[in-house]
């Protein structure tokens, strides 16, 4: 597996790390815990050194999984956690008051079975705490050496640079994809100048992007998609013109849908590192198999240019989520 850089932090992890959130949260019920760790060390053998979880996902047990699944690699793997949502009443809310923040990083480091969080993301932005406390706050854990990289996730470009220039950020994590595309207007280039690297989640649209999702799709109760605008069925039948795309180009280069999608986010910029989640060895392996499909300038450009014809149907988050982005 190749290796990328985030940004100018010189942290370097695979160029395709794993999503584990999917594993025992936002997509059904929880796998069986012992064949998730089996897989995250399938992932291993097959070079991926960057593992993606969060405190809320479960809440909890997501957490619990990577810390044991990755125990037995201590200091070897880069993990990625995540803190600012709690759980109250069945509720998300954020909260990133200083003091919860403390007791969220003491939390993470015991479930996770490590002395240091090697990148702490605020999970969202929390509206009724300035940024510039919570990233004194991060610096302070740094300095006390139990975070060495932080970052935030779905922040808008102006909270990125205020936090910045308090503790230079390593990473920005956002959804990013041919099916969502506007990280590219504004958060690109100001990652660019300011070498921060970026983290999209849901490269494959959530799934939709492998073209195995048509408007008779179904899911469970747990699983967020029931939720979600993209996924109501006339959407995702509107949307279908999109994985034709990719089919077509994936026909022609003897690969499947999901390698190009991934492809194309790898092709972007060489600080990107997409963190496609799975609980299957068989999608792990397609998925991982996109390092090395190549896309030629060419056909970059082809690809781009047809992508931007394509209107997208339906929004990537109810209303409730979607007031918590781009803060």
């Amino acid at each position: 597996m190749q290796k990328r850089k985030l940004g100018k932090s010189g942290l370097e992890v695979s160029a395709i790390g794993l999503g584990c959130m999917g594993m025992s949260h936002g997509y059904g019920p929880a796998s069986d815990k012992k064949e998730m760790i089996s897989l995250i060390h399938k992932a291993i053998d097959r070079g991926v050194t960057f593992f993606d979880t969060a405190e809320v996902y479960g809440p909890y047990v997501n957490e619990e999984l990577v810390g044991e699944a990755l125990a037995p690699y201590k200091g070897k793997m880069i993990i990625a956690t995540k803190f600012g949502i709690q759980m109250e009443n069945g509720k998300q809310v954020l909260e990133s008051k200083p003091e919860r923040i403390r007791q969220s990083v003491e939390g993470s480091l015991k479930r996770l079975k490590v002395d240091t969080i090697d990148l702490y993301y605020q999970h969202r932005v929390d509206p009724s705490v300035p940024i510039e406390e919570v990233a004194g706050v991060v610096q302070d854990l740094i300095t006390e050496g139990k975070v060495k990289h932080w970052g935030l996730s779905e922040a808008g470009v102006e909270t990125i640079r205020r936090a910045h220039a308090v503790h230079p950020l390593t990473a920005i994590q956002s959804e990013y994809s041919m099916m969502w595309r506007s990280p590219e207007d504004e958060l690109l280039p100001v990652l660019e100048e300011l070498g921060i690297g970026f983290v999209p989640f849901s490269p494959l649209g959530k799934g939709f992007l492998t073209g195995k999702i048509d408007k008779n799709a179904t899911f469970v109760n747990s699983d967020f998609r029931n939720i979600v605008p993209r996924f109501m069925p006339d959407n995702l039948e509107t949307n279908q013109v999109l994985v034709q795309l990719i089919q077509n180009i994936a026909a022609v280069k003897d690969v499947t849908p999901a390698q190009i999608a991934l492809a194309w986010v790898l092709a972007q910029k060489t600080w990107i590192v997409p963190i496609p989640g799975t609980r299957k060895l068989e999608r792990l392996e397609e998925n991982l198999g996109a390092a090395e499909v190549e896309l030629t300038p060419k056909e970059l450009s082809d690809l781009n240019d047809a992508l931007s014809k394509i209107e997208i149907a339906g929004d990537r988050y109810p209303a409730e989520y979607a007031n918590r982005v781009g803060k």
